[in-house]
């Protein structure tokens, strides 16, 4: 990456370890930025409400309005090695998703696997409980690497990067399922909106994507000059330069893992070959899961729903899939059953470890903490 960091050697595979940037890695340390992360008795009490309130809604109000009333009937009928194989699926998710974040983190000395480990899986409890696609889980995964050392452009370029990993299978998955089901190449129904529409945006949000790369990484030093010059203005604009540098040297970075053997991207594909494992064995625990092309595009269309502004994307995430399959013409009752185990798997079962990494995570930072504290303790002896 042509993009230098503070505290970066400059190939920008490694921290300095120099008595300086201890010096700044301590100060950034105690700046108090964890504020927002604790959690008390109130906060958990409402989470609880919220998860019980939730879980009535979907699982017991969401088959009366679809007026799918007999839909749970299908339980009785169900195979329970069917939904035992969905569950051990689950893990291989969850260690797709650690692998990602090792490879695009893990040159940080202090992120080993069990470092990755405590982070996402925090992650993912964050982003089952804010509102907005998992913001909650980026900011609390920016927070830990800040924590271990990294600065704050460098969590920034690295966060753009594993966003990009994680995001290019599943845009992939889109144009390859939607125009190959369009044309026939794959077998199944074939909706154009289903299928063409989802399959063009993406191609052209993967091409606004790669235009991106024409920014130069160091875009913000560039324009420090005019920013002297001009004063306020010159200012302002060079903060808001700090975006699109990040976001190219991000997508650089990206490329890098692509093209090396990196096991970020494999991470990334295992991430989400995982969660389409879990639906299909959750619709084979009830009947029959649909074309493999239908169920992907399917599963990747109704997660969507994750953008909605509610936590963890709640109820749509759920309604855009089952809408989804239904306009594949999927049984809507098969469907509903189908989605909401492959969600009781992949969204409710991450929130107990996760609470718990979130806590253990806490301490680790705070180890970490300690030991910025000893070593400029030590220093200012010396």
């Amino acid at each position: 990456m042509s993009g230098t960091y503070p505290g970066r050697a400059p190939e920008g595979d490694q921290l300095l370890q120099d008595p300086e940037f201890e010096a700044l890695e301590l100060e950034a340390a105690e700046e108090g930025d964890d504020h927002g992360l604790e959690i008390n008795r109130r906060s958990v009490l409402s989470l609880a409400a919220f998860l019980l309130l939730s879980l009535a809604a979907l699982y017991f109000l969401l088959p009366q309005l679809a007026g799918l009333e007999d839909t749970w009937n299908r339980i009785e009928d169900g195979s329970p090695g069917w939904i035992v194989l969905a569950f051990g699926l689950t893990f291989g998710m969850f260690g797709g998703y650690v692998a990602m974040f090792r490879g695009v983190f893990g040159h940080v000395e202090r992120i080993g696997w069990r470092e990755s480990y405590l982070i996402t899986m925090a992650a993912l409890a964050a982003s089952r409980i804010f509102a907005a696609g998992g913001a909650g889980g980026l900011v609390l995964q920016a927070w830990a690497l800040r924590q271990a050392g990294m600065a704050k452009r460098e969590v920034a370029d690295k966060t753009i990067s594993f966003l990009v990993l994680t995001y290019f299978p599943y845009a992939a998955a889109v144009v390859i399922c939607g125009f190959g089901l369009r044309l026939g190449i794959f077998p199944g129904e074939a909706p154009f909106t289903m299928t063409v529409v989802p399959a063009v945006i993406a191609l052209i949000l993967m091409g606004l994507t790669s235009l991106i790369l024409l920014v130069p990484t160091d875009l913000q030093r560039r324009l420090d000059g005019f920013a002297t010059r001009t004063g306020t203005l010159g200012r302002i604009t060079t903060k808001l330069a700090t975006v699109p540098a990040a976001t190219s040297a991000g997508l650089h970075d990206a490329l890098r893992h692509i093209r090396s053997r990196n096991p970020a991207l494999l991470g990334a594909v295992l991430y989400w070959l995982f969660q389409i494992a879990v639906l299909w064995a959750s619709f084979q625990a009830f009947g029959h899961a649909p074309p493999l092309a239908v169920l992907v595009q399917a599963f990747f269309v109704g997660m969507l729903g994750n953008l909605l502004p509610i936590p963890g994307g709640v109820g749509g995430v759920e309604g855009g899939m089952i809408g989804a399959f239904a306009a594949f013409g999927v049984d809507a009752g098969l469907a509903v059953v189908a989605v909401l185990v492959f969600r009781a798997f992949t969204f409710w079962l991450p929130l107990l470890p996760g609470v718990i990494a979130f806590f253990r995570l806490r301490a680790r930072v705070e180890d970490w903490r300690n030991e910025r504290r000893s070593r400029g303790t030590i220093q200012s002896k010396a």
